[in-house]
């Protein structure tokens, strides 16, 4: 039996680890065995990856070569964590997947949708998440809760009408695939925020 494949989406500041933790906690609570990852990221070799795309350089990071480098630890990932896990029947929960690159990388620097899915399809073949909870928010409060939260990273340093195309870039992706997607006020309080998780969780359950 394939296990099922949930990401979470969204922009800074949503509370994505918070509601992470909160539905492995509902995933686990049912007995089912589950793998918690991230991207870019979740193996050593993807996590050396994520470290140069998160770190601060006088050097222009070329988009292209951001798209590229976000693809080859995706591509490490998907081969030796994400699909022999599905394989093995575990549920497999990712913070953020290839929604984040059509957001951050397409809508956000301006490359081509094209060549996105011209590299989705070359790395990831047919594999696409079962479910993705993307959490949204304005991106003003997103961005003062992330300031509150920790030193910025270079992505976090952009101006907010960059955020605010990846916001419209996340959003466009709910608008051609609705039934893909569990789209979630993180505005809202805390408790409400996981009802509505706790909705979408179950449909899936």
């Amino acid at each position: 039996m394939i296990g099922k494949f949930i990401t979470v989406e969204g922009t800074e500041g949503v509370g994505k680890s918070t509601n992470i933790d909160f539905i492995k906690s509902k995933i686990e609570a049912r007995g089912i065995p589950l793998l918690i990852t991230r991207e870019p990221g979740g193996t050593p070799l993807a996590e050396e990856i994520r470290e140069m795309l998160l770190q601060k350089r006088e050097e222009p990071f070329d988009a292209k070569a951001e798209l590229l480098m976000i693809f080859a630890a995706r591509a490490q990932h998907l081969n030796t964590v994400i699909k022999p896990a599905l394989a093995r029947g575990q549920w497999v929960l990712c913070d953020r997947f290839t929604d984040a690159t059509y957001a951050y990388q397409g809508a956000g620097r301006g490359l081509s949708k094209s060549f996105i899915l011209e590299l989705e399809q070359s790395v990831q073949g047919d594999l696409r998440p079962d479910k993705t909870f993307l959490l949204d928010i304005d991106v003003q409060v997103g961005l003062e809760r992330a300031k509150a939260r920790a030193e910025l990273d270079r992505f976090e340093e952009e101006q907010i009408s960059f955020f605010e195309r990846v916001r419209a870039g996340y959003l466009e992706r709910v608008n051609e695939t609705p039934d893909k997607y569990a789209v979630v006020n993180a505005g809202q309080p805390l408790n409400a925020v996981q009802d509505d998780i706790q909705v979408a969780l179950e449909k899936l359950f």
